[in-house]
């Protein structure tokens, strides 16, 4: 499976979201490596921080912010089982080259609605690369939700003019996360029990599910 997340907004959680779903993936015995397709870097940086801190591989990752993404993925593709692309966070060529590389692309969103607007811009060019790759599947996820609170379900309703399917199962703002990033461990790492690692647990068992 190859997976892009894409949003036109930063700062959706896109990397947290790329790096966490290849490690459930990594987890279930499959290989994966993660590309790097954000010319910021943060899947590269939170690589970094885990090779320093002698922690084990549990997939590759590897920085590709070209526009031949999609040119340059088909045949990475042949030797591992699952790619996950970390997208740049603006509408631009290399955008275009992530979603024509992927088979699915997975759109972050969260309770906002300034996340709903820019999220537009992404699903437009999911319908122009439709026409090139008609067996394309785009869905978006909720990301950051804050815990017990309606927003997570109401931007569900949100996006629905969009015309792209919600998965049922979201991720949570917590804390933990920001550990995650700081340290380069995984939530599975930090804490196989907490509600965090049940939660992508899920996602990623859906997005198997849905779409292997």
């Amino acid at each position: 499976m190859i997976i892009a997340l894409l949003n036109q907004k930063g700062g959706v959680g896109k990397t947290t979201l790329a790096t966490h779903l290849a490690g459930e993936f990594a987890f279930a015995g499959r290989t994966v490596v993660v590309i790097d397709a954000d010319p910021q870097g943060s899947a590269l940086d939170w690589a970094q921080i885990r090779a320093h801190s002698a922690l084990p591989r549990r997939f590759g990752v590897m920085g590709l912010a070209r526009e031949t993404v999609h040119q340059e993925v088909p045949e990475l593709a042949k030797t591992v089982d699952d790619i996950v692309i970390d997208g740049p966070p603006r509408v631009t060529a290399l955008a275009r080259s992530a979603i024509l590389a992927a088979e699915v692309v997975l759109i972050p969103v969260q309770p906002s609605p300034y996340d709903v607007w820019a999220s537009a811009e992404v699903v437009s060019l999911v319908a122009e690369a439709l026409i090139f790759k008609p067996t394309l599947r785009a869905v978006f996820v909720v990301n950051r939700a804050v815990v017990r609170t309606v927003i997570g379900r109401e931007v569900r309703s949100a996006v629905v003019p969009h015309g792209l399917p919600v998965l049922q199962c979201g991720v949570s703002q917590r804390v933990v996360f920001a550990e995650s990033a700081a340290t380069g461990r995984l939530v599975r790492e930090i804490d196989p029990h907490s509600a965090a690692t049940r939660e992508i647990a899920a996602l990623a068992s859906e997005l198997s599910e849905r779409f292997r």
